[in-house]
This record gives structure tokens, C-alpha cells and sequence, in this order.
């Protein structure tokens, strides 16, 4: 067996000991250390093609510091220049590529969070990078499915008392942006129409403009929404409306109309009606037209509403579905869903009167 040597030109290794000992380099040897390697990277490893788009890419991307913060604990804080502020939300900065582990710059406080709708709103601000504020006041099973819809942390839920300003102050006192979602359909020995859809509205609408830095404020109300309106639930949302924009007058209002999805209340109550009494009560005939409109749809268009130029700061939008039902057509497509033969027993509207 032939043992060869093969000598190096490259010199030997230097002791540990000695690497060890080596001073740590200096800000300008690795600058130059770090031009060299782009340089030799860019012109003999890519195509012009590619060195002229990486160039682009690092010119594009070197941001501009600019202070955020001064002094304290947390010493200055700092945020690209270059990065784009959300729209019509104050002097907001948004960081990342928009999803749910960036920074939205919005942190909001969502009343009526643990309802219907409140979930697919703040699934849709957590999405983006939000941070959700979340007012409870039953127990931790209301919200534990909310904190998965946000990255670690960026959803915060906050027992709150909705009768207690001091529990409402410190409800949005971390905020930016106030989602009002409160409102309730019939009353309650506890809980009556005006309290809930006007008094608590006007309330959440006096303490944010307090605040000082509640920069949008977003009230959900209900379409048909009118002082003159024969409905007393109807009436109680056009005073909380009107008591809102006299609060702040810059808050967005939002009328939507019936809400179906896959918690709806109505379609799921039909359907248990149907399969427990074989039949379905309907009213005049089911001949009532109304609008449905996809939960999702109107969550989506609150969130848009945050991230515009402000236009739509001090407005009202009315949110409808594309087609107009009867209750006897939707109820039929109940039937076909739930797979039951369609039975109905027709309630006149004034026998139906008498019994609500």
C-alpha cells in the first residue's frame, strides 16, 4: 500500500487557543467582508437578469429608520418609513406580509364579540395581524374559540360588566379602533331594547370619544333602522344610531340585514322546528320579503371599512344579499337542505297578533 501526501498551498489552522483570542471584527471589516461576498455572489454566480433584480430588491428594501418612541424603559422603539399606514385609521403602521403573524397596526376592542357576528369580525381583523380586544361577560366557554383565530397573544379576552363605565374605560383603553356589535333581538327580564340598542351604543360611543385615541368607531345597527319605523326593536336602533354620531360623529354605521350562515339563528331554528314537529309554522303565509346577506360578506365589509382613505368615516351603509326572498322560498330550500318532505301550517298575521 502506497501512502501519497498531497501538500496545500492553503496555510495550517490556527490553534484554538488563538481563534479563540481573536479580537471581534470591526463594523467596517464586515461591511467590506459582506460587499465582497455580494460582489463575488452577483458577478459570477447569476445572470445579468438576476443581478439587476436583486439589486432592485435591496435598493427597495432598505428601510428608513425613523424613531417611534422616546426614552422610558423600552428606550426608542423603530418602524420602517416605508411602511404603508392603514388607511383611515390614524397614524397607523403596518408591518409584514398581512397575515396573521404581521402587524395590522389596528388594535381593536370588539363589544358583542362572542355573538354571531362577532366572531367572523374578529376572525377577519386576527387574520391580518390585529390585535382583537375581547369583552365578555359569561364564562370562559364564550371566547376560548376566538383565541385560536389569532396569532399568539393577539387575541385578549376581558371580563367586562357592560352597565359599568370604569369596566368599559379600561375595555378600550389599549385600543385604537371600537366595534360596537351589541344588540338583541327580543328582550329579556334583564336586558330591554332600549338599553341594549340605544343606551349601551350611546355609552360605548361618549367613553371612546373621551378616550382620545379611539380613531374609528364602528356601529352595527340593523337595515330598516327609523324613528317612524311600527317596530320597537326597529325604532331602538335608530336612536342608537343618532346617538352615536351626536357622540362621535365620525363613527361608520352599518345596517344589515337579516344574517344567515352556519350559525344563523333562523335557519338552524327552522330546521329544528321542522325535524322535532314534522311541520313548519308560517306566518300569513310565508308572503314576508326580506334580504338575507352572508355573515361573512358583512364582516368582510366592516374590516374593509377600517382600511379605506376615511371615506366611509361619518356615513351609513345598508348591507343587503344580491336577491330578495320570501320566507316560504327560503324555507323551502330548508326543506331541500335538511332532506324532510316540506309541510306548513299556515298562521294568519292577526291570529299571530294575539299570540306574540
Amino acid at each position: 500500500v502506497s501512502l501519497t501526501t498531497h501538500h496545500s498551498s492553503r496555510p495550517p489552522p490556527l490553534p484554538l487557543l488563538l481563534r479563540l483570542r481573536r479580537p471581534p471584527p470591526t463594523a467596517a471589516t464586515m461591511q467590506a467582508a459582506a460587499a465582497a461576498r455580494r460582489h463575488l455572489l452577483d458577478q459570477h454566480h447569476l445572470s445579468p437578469a438576476s443581478s439587476a433584480a436583486i439589486a432592485a430588491f435591496r435598493s427597495a428594501a432598505q428601510p428608513a429608520l425613523a424613531p417611534q418612541g422616546s426614552g422610558g424603559a423600552d428606550g426608542a422603539r423603530y418602524m420602517s418609513a416605508r411602511a404603508p399606514a392603514v388607511k383611515g385609521a390614524g397614524h397607523l403602521v403596518r408591518k409584514g406580509t398581512g397575515g396573521r403573524s404581521s402587524v395590522s397596526g389596528i388594535v381593536a376592542t370588539v363589544f358583542g364579540a362572542t355573538g354571531f357576528l362577532g366572531r367572523y369580525v374578529v376572525q377577519q381583523l386576527a387574520k391580518m395581524g390585529s390585535q382583537v380586544l375581547v369583552p365578555f361577560r359569561g364564562c370562559e366557554d364564550s371566547h376560548r374559540h376566538l383565541k385560536l383565530m389569532g396569532d399568539l397573544g393577539q387575541i385578549v379576552p376581558m371580563n367586562y360588566n357592560p352597565r359599568d363605565v370604569n369596566s368599559i374605560k379600561t375595555a378600550v383603553a389599549k385600543s385604537n379602533v371600537v366595534i360596537n356589535l351589541i344588540g338583541r333581538e327580543y328582550e329579556t327580564r334583564n336586558y330591554g331594547f332600549e338599553e341594549v340598542n340605544h343606551q349601551m351604543a350611546e355609552q360605548l360611543a361618549m367613553i371612546s370619544k373621551e378616550h382620545g385615541g379611539i380613531v374609528r368607531f364602528i356601529q352595527v345597527s340593523a337595515l330598516g333602522a327609523s324613528a317612524s319605523s311600527p317596530s320597537r326593536l326597529l325604532r331602538a336602533k335608530a336612536a342608537g344610531e343618532e346617538s352615536v354620531l351626536k357622540e362621535f360623529p365620525e363613527a361608520t354605521i352599518m345596517r344589515p340585514a337579516t344574517l344567515i350562515g352556519t350559525e344563523d339563528r333562523i335557519l338552524n331554528r327552522w330546521a329544528m322546528y321542522a325535524k322535532n314537529w314534522g311541520f313548519l309554522p308560517l306566518f300569513g303565509g310565508g308572503s314576508t320579503k326580506f334580504q338575507p346577506v352572508y355573515v361573512v360578506d358583512v364582516a368582510a365589509a366592516i374590516v374593509n371599512s377600517l382600511k379605506d382613505d376615511g371615506t366611509s368615516m361619518g356615513k351609513t351603509y345598508e348591507l343587503g344579499g344580491p336577491d330578495i326572498y320570501t320566507v316560504h322560498d327560503l324555507a323551502e330550500m330548508m326543506f331541500e337542505t335538511i332532506r324532510e318532505y316540506p309541510r306548513y301550517v299556515n298562521i294568519p298575521f292577526p291570529i299571530a297578533k294575539v299570540c306574540i
